[in-house]
């Protein structure tokens, strides 16, 4: 039903052809990668025969049918063709009326994670809101490295304190990655005591991720997480790294953070260098 014409190699086409015509044009190869966005500019203003002297600049915005440019798509994804940037820019353009059809895709169990992905960025690129309580869903039972449901927790935070409240009513229901995932986004709203404990808890549970969850207690800025980073500094294990994360969430609590010794460790001697 509909034509997946690959934009990419189009491009890579027309980029051939011009540097072969053009390349007395430049005195260097940083001129001509310099020159790139005006290049492109015209590939997009061309008159093109392969798509029937329509430019490609113009050729997607003639289709306005939310279902079809979504569908279009997908089927650029199943057909293994890129996804054209200039179909992605068309949907956003079109805009609300696209958002039904896009979280469709995202619930459909035979969609790949690369469409989906796409999709996502295509949502946030609108702000949509729509899709909240989904991308919360995929916190809930995430493992702990998820790239489909870390870029819905980037959409998460984009949105901000619009999906405050929900995320907090599901942090106890969620698995422990999701728990982490979520309260990447929450500690940037103090004041919350369930939140507050959550990153105290997973500071003292996992002190391989001690320097993650010492950030998280900075910017939660409660000065009752200070006995716990204190202790931590004065750990005689610590890395110089996470030692450097750890004072700056002590002093961020208006705390003063143990004066440490690091020669040897390799990170510090990487940073400061050796006599």
């Amino acid at each position: 039903m509909f034509e997946c014409i690959n934009f990419d190699e189009r491009l890579a086409d027309f980029l051939t052809e011009y540097m072969q015509q053009h390349q007395s044009d430049y005195r260097n190869y940083d001129a001509m990668e310099a020159d790139m966005p005006g290049i492109y500019m015209r590939f997009l203003n061309t008159p093109a025969a392969w798509l029937e002297g329509l430019t490609p600049g113009s050729y997607f915005t003639q289709f306005e049918d939310p279902k079809d440019l979504v569908d279009w798509m997908i089927a650029y994804d199943e057909k293994g063709v890129p996804v054209p940037d200039l179909l992605l820019e068309q949907i956003e353009n079109v805009g609300k009326p696209c958002e039904k059809r896009l979280i469709a895709l995202l619930k459909d169990p035979e969609k790949s994670v690369a469409l989906k992905m796409t999709a996502i960025g295509v949502l946030r690129t609108m702000e949509s809101t729509q899709p909240k309580m989904l991308y919360i869903e995929m916190q809930m039972h995430r493992e702990s490295e998820d790239e489909l449901a870390d870029n819905a927790l980037e959409s998460l935070a984009d949105m901000g304190r619009s999906a405050l409240q929900p995320m907090l009513e599901a942090l106890p229901k969620a698995c422990e990655a999701g728990q982490v995932a979520m309260l990447d986004v929450l500690c940037n709203y103090p004041g919350n005591e369930k939140v507050f404990q959550l990153a105290q808890r997973m500071f003292r549970a996992h002190p391989e991720k001690r320097a993650l969850f010492a950030s998280y207690l900075g910017k939660l800025g409660d000065d009752r997480a200070l006995h716990d980073l204190i202790q931590a500094a004065n750990d005689p294990e610590l890395s110089y790294i996470d030692y450097l994360e750890i004072r700056n969430s002590i002093e961020r609590l208006g705390g003063t953070a143990p004066e440490r010794d690091f020669e040897g460790d390799p990170s510090y001697e990487a940073l400061h260098g050796t006599d």
